[in-house]
């Protein structure tokens, strides 16, 4: 679908107060324990719509409830609906409701809410959904994409139905129905505006990570460049790692870079010669300063230097209402073997900043290092990012060119399972700058939409071209050929 299609979808109604658009991540509730708690950790995530589905409650009990709800979605600036019931939604001066086929007609909803407020409407077919938009309803739900658990489902529409009727309707779309972070891709594809989820969101052991999850995916159809990565790092001043790599590696693969400096290399490719850290106040001037004026989509991190800037970028993250994913390179020590991460500043890290990673990228050094034990095998690998995982990291690639072997294996832990990564591996010296850039290649296809395990594939291809394209440079570690990589995953 063009992306000229995308842009011309408008919400359509009789009132003379437009309701905010419905899009993105549209989170419904379940009857679980905990509900405003786990609600409040995905609204961190970036949820965009709150549906309050209350069952078998007293009606008291669903005023009590749904008013919590309606203050922590008016806190996050989420639209709040309720779902079937308009008296209910009227009760608690929500956004709007949602109906059913069976429930009562649009223009009784608006008379009730009044104007500004957001009518959904359930439909299963084109019919539906024409007849719902002629009604004056806000959005309609489509459905469903596939079975779920959480009702009795009759008709499965599908992507295939989704797809179909995309051009025919002007209003946004929810898809419904048993979506997941492993098939939204799909059902974002077919032209759905948002999708509604529910367990895959709420049972989730993070569910402000299953969020964001879901809502990075939305960027895979936009114009590039696509998405946006803020990289905190440190300057190399060769060019070939730190920041300028970063920088190189996120605009060559088609997302925009910003950044924060953390500190100022003298060094080439023979080593460091000298580092000159910036104060932990300027580093978080420089973040906030970029984050209030540029929306963001991934956070990247390198060499970090200090413990006291470690330790404030690590609550600068935490007291943020909204989370954004973050990428995190452990830069310990340099390619010439000066350290950058010294015993106080790792104790700094593992505490603070690791449980805040949606994903972790340690090479072997840096995994024996933080885990203070040996790797020498791939099942070693599975156990060291299993044990990071346990540490609070939501997900671990363990990279594997320091061992031995004709292939270089990457393992990643999702906090379920372990997937393997795998390429020919290159014998040579010029490869300075790798960790640096496989990292960045991944944090700007998670901005692209691309799902994690799609991301870390790409960005493996990705670092393994520029190695092999490498050429020498300077006298040492020469750096990887991030020009060459990126005309290779272009023509592909």
């Amino acid at each position: 679908m063009s992306d000229k299609k995308r842009t011309i979808r408008l919400v359509v109604n009789n009132s003379a107060q437009q309701p905010p658009p419905v899009s993105g991540v549209y989170l419904v509730t379940d009857q679980g324990d905990n509900l405003v708690g786990r609600v409040r950790v995905a609204l961190r995530g970036g949820v965009s719509v709150l549906q309050y589905r209350a069952k078998d409650k007293g009606r008291e009990a669903c005023r009590e409830e749904g008013s919590e709800l309606r203050q922590l979605c008016s806190s996050f600036g989420v639209a709040f609906i309720v779902n079937d019931d308009m008296q209910l939604a009227a009760d608690l001066d929500a956004d709007g409701v949602h109906l059913g086929q069976d429930d009562d007609s649009v223009s009784a909803a608006r008379e009730l809410l009044g104007p500004g407020r957001i009518i959904g409407k359930s439909t299963h077919n084109l019919d539906e959904a024409l007849q719902a938009e002629r009604d004056g309803a806000d959005y309609i739900g489509f459905g469903a994409m596939y079975p779920t658990g959480s009702k009795n489902v009759t008709h499965i529409a599908g992507t295939v139905g989704l797809a179909a009727i995309r051009d025919r309707i002007k209003l946004p779309i929810v898809a419904i129905g048993g979506i997941t972070t492993s098939n939204a891709c799909r059902v974002i594809d077919a032209g759905a505006d948002a999708v509604a989820v529910i367990s895959s969101v709420l049972s989730s052991p993070r569910p402000d990570i299953s969020a964001a999850e879901l809502k990075l995916l939305f960027n895979r159809n936009r114009p590039f460049p696509r998405g946006s990565v803020l990289t905190v790092a440190g300057s190399d001043s060769g060019g070939g790692a730190g920041i300028q790599a970063d920088i190189k590696t996120i605009t060559l693969l088609g997302s925009y870079a910003a950044s924060v400096l953390t500190a100022l290399t003298a060094q080439n490719t023979r080593g460091v010669s000298s580092v000159h850290g910036l104060p932990p106040s300027f580093v978080i001037e420089q973040l906030e300063t970029v984050l209030a004026d540029i929306p963001v989509d991934v956070i990247k991190t390198g060499m970090l230097h200090t413990p006291a800037i470690i330790s404030a970028l690590a609550e600068n993250l935490t007291e943020r209402a909204v989370m954004i994913p973050l990428v995190i390179d452990p830069v310990m020590v340099a390619k010439g073997g000066t350290t950058l991460m010294d015993r106080d500043g790792t104790f700094v890290f593992i505490e603070q900043l690791l449980p805040q990673a949606y994903l972790l990228t340690p090479n072997l050094p840096e995994a024996e290092r933080l885990l203070g034990c040996q790797i020498r095998t791939v099942a070693d690998m599975e156990q060291a990012a299993r044990q990071l995982c346990s540490m609070g990291a939501a997900n671990v690639l363990i990279k594997g060119g320091h061992l031995a072997g004709q292939q270089s294996v990457d393992v990643l832990f999702d906090g379920s399972e372990c997937q393997h990564f795998t390429a020919e591996r290159i014998f040579t010296s010029n490869t300075h700058g790798t960790g640096c850039t496989y990292a960045s290649a991944i944090a700007a296809y998670l901005a692209q939409g691309e799902p994690l395990r799609s991301a870390v594939e790409k960005a493996k291809e990705f670092i393994t071209a520029a190695i092999r394209s490498a050429r020498p440079l300077g006298k040492g570690h020469s750096p990887v050929n991030h020009y060459q990589a990126a005309l290779e995953k272009i023509k592909e």
